[in-house]
């Protein structure tokens, strides 16, 4: 069964990805790509639907301890037992199709059990398994897995199996391999070498890091989590390695998150570039170039790993999914929805990048003065909103404030980084007169006098918190009277137990039942807020709240039910991660916080090995 989210540590090749619980079992693994069919899915059901069980065998377990080796996502997992204490390591090498799991003996003598249920397709199909030399094939076409170990195995026609002992300074290796199941197996690994390479590119890059203002540790943490989250190949980095989690245990808010959203651009560039990532952060811009080619109007919220366009979302209605929470959807019909906001996104990421000291990009220009030109004809337009509701369309503030940065930042693009005589600069006085009238418009027909507050969308009173990036975004100063009343209504009205909600699903219509948990990002979103409104004490303490949320290993997931102390929706999530970094950002920046802070290591939940 699966285990609660807060017990999984992530590793990847930033390729494909895995799920690894605390309690030795892989509930998640997409290989080749992460948007790949998962070939283990019990996370989504049960260990029929795939799963791979490595655990002490026939023992008490008296405590289990795990952290990342420092400054790597090289996962170590303690098992201390009766009879001694035995070492789970668990990473991706990178430029191989593979996840390495390795046995060391600590003390004593150990037994350990493994059980490998691979199942293709999602949990769907029941692989043929080999036996053709010293290796083991699980093979469902077009993919199949190998297994190598020196250990003893067992096999049926559905899993592989082994029980072995281990004693102090002893190691046994596995490592499972994918490859088509039309060419054969690649050969094996250097498991040996291949460890040491991983923990020695991954330091360097993190001891490449330039952040050292407060929170240091924090960010290269999520620095790092980040760079796990990226498609090598591409640049592009995913929103979750996961799909499928719920918002709401139980409930039907399960959505698949393996995808790049637009909306992430800017966060992300302003995050790579605060650790001084600039090779990662030019990678990403190309992604997103790439990936918005062609027609402004054809413009999607959100785009495969390598730019793909089709997204096409079903049901998996075999799996039961996450603690019975149904339906399980893959894909994600969002993609096509009809959203303003990733305009102004992508123009800001352009601006904020020449603004972070990247070079101009060839081709950069036309995208963005098309985007521009689309916009000034379908800025009044309704729209689907930034939370991708399916309830209809409407006049949501949030997305006519991003049609505002998308004239500002156009203005401030051209009128900073071009020369006089450049013919861009024709566009300066239509920027300037389409920003001045959406601004306008926003402020006559997006705030509520009555609540003295912003509101979600035109001629309706539910609150957002997409409006607490007011401030962020520059539409109006953080010690403006509306948006000191907008964070007075959103702390009376949207939040539980001190974190923030996206909106009241309850009065929205986002044409969904149920409920979901306080969205960590919005809840980041209030930090920063309060620190524009020269609230900066109850920022650092929100802060340091959402920080205590973190599981062991420093993930994030989506969302948190504080009723339960869960987290829940995909995890980890980029969005929350990337919010954090933006946060500690702007608490470095602001005058008196304490420097003692920079490196300072949190203490977590659960103990690391020594």
């Amino acid at each position: 069964m699966s285990s609660k989210l807060e017990h999984y540590g992530f590793v990847s090749n930033r390729m494909g990805s895995a799920l690894v619980s605390k309690y030795g079992s892989v509930d998640w693994f997409c290989i080749p790509r992460f948007d790949s069919d998962a070939c283990m899915a019990g996370l989504l059901g049960r260990d029929e639907n795939g799963c791979w069980l490595l655990e002490p065998h026939n023992t008490t377990i008296r405590n289990i301890k795990r952290r990342y080796r420092p400054g790597t996502l090289i996962l170590e997992t303690d098992f201390e037992c009766d009879g001694g204490v035995v070492r789970i390591v668990d990473f991706m090498p990178d430029n191989s199709h593979s996840l390495v799991r390795i046995v060391q003996g600590l003390e004593g003598e150990v037994a350990v059990y493994t059980t490998l249920k691979a199942r293709f397709g999602f949990g769907a199909y029941v692989p043929w398994v080999t036996k053709p030399d010293q290796s083991v094939e699980m093979t469902v076409a077009p993919d199949a897995l190998v297994l190598r170990t020196a250990a003893e195995v067992e096999f049926d026609d559905r899993n592989v199996s082994a029980l072995f002992k281990v004693r102090k300074g002893e190691t046994v290796t596995f490592e499972l391999t994918w490859h088509p199941s039309q060419e054969a197996a690649p050969p094996p690994l250097d498991v040996t070498a291949a460890l040491a390479a991983s923990e020695r590119e991954t330091k360097e890059w993190i001891g490449r890091s330039t952040y050292h203002g407060a929170y240091e540790d924090v960010v290269n943490e999520s620095l790092l989590i980040l760079k796990a989250m990226t498609y090598a190949p591409s640049g592009g980095i995913v929103a979750a390695p996961t799909a499928g989690l719920p918002e709401e245990i139980g409930g039907v808010r399960n959505w698949d998150y393996r995808f790049c959203w637009l909306r992430d651009a800017t966060l992300t560039l302003r995050s790579l570039m605060s650790g001084g990532y600039t090779a990662e952060a030019e990678q990403w811009r190309s992604w997103l170039l790439a990936a918005i080619a062609g027609a402004p109007e054809q413009l999607q919220i959100m785009y495969g790993i390598s730019g793909e366009r089709r997204l096409t979302e079903f049901e998996a209605n075999w799996l039961p999914g996450y603690e019975e929470s149904r339906p399980v959807r893959v894909g994600n019909a969002a993609s096509e929805q009809f959203q303003l906001d990733v305009y102004g996104e992508v123009i800001q990421a352009l601006y904020e990048a020449r603004s972070l000291g990247l070079s101009e990009m060839r081709f950069a220009r036309a995208p963005a003065r098309r985007l521009f030109e689309f916009i000034e004809t379908a800025w009044q337009r309704p729209d689907d909103g930034i939370w991708e509701v399916r309830g209809g369309r409407r006049h949501f503030v949030h997305s006519k404030i991003m049609a505002w940065v998308a004239a500002d930042r156009l203005e401030r693009l051209v009128s900073e980084f071009t020369k006089p005589d450049d013919p861009m600069r024709a566009y300066l006085p239509r920027a300037r007169a389409l920003a001045q009238h959406i601004h306008r418009d926003v402020l006559e027909r997006g705030f509520d006098v009555q609540q003295n507050s912003f509101t979600q969308a035109y001629g309706r009173p539910e609150l957002d918190a997409s409006t607490l990036l007011i401030p962020t975004l520059g539409f109006l100063p953080g010690n403006d009277p509306r948006v000191l009343g907008t964070i007075a209504a959103v702390e009376k009205k949207l939040m539980r137990d001190g974190f923030v909600l996206r909106y009241q699903t309850d009065s929205t219509g986002d044409g969904l039942p149920g409920t979901e948990g306080a969205f960590l990002a919005c809840s980041f979103w209030l930090v920063d807020a309060y620190a524009s409104a020269g609230r900066r004490r109850d920022a650092e303490k929100l802060f340091e709240k959402l920080l205590a949320l973190r599981n062991d290993l420093g993930l994030l997931a989506e969302e948190y039910e504080p009723r339960s102390g869960r987290l829940i929706g995909n995890f980890p999530q980029a969005f929350s991660h990337l919010a954090l970094i933006n946060s500690a950002n702007l608490l470095s920046s602001i005058d008196g916080v304490a420097a003692s802070k920079g490196g300072q290591q949190r203490q977590r939940a659960v103990a690391t090995p020594p």
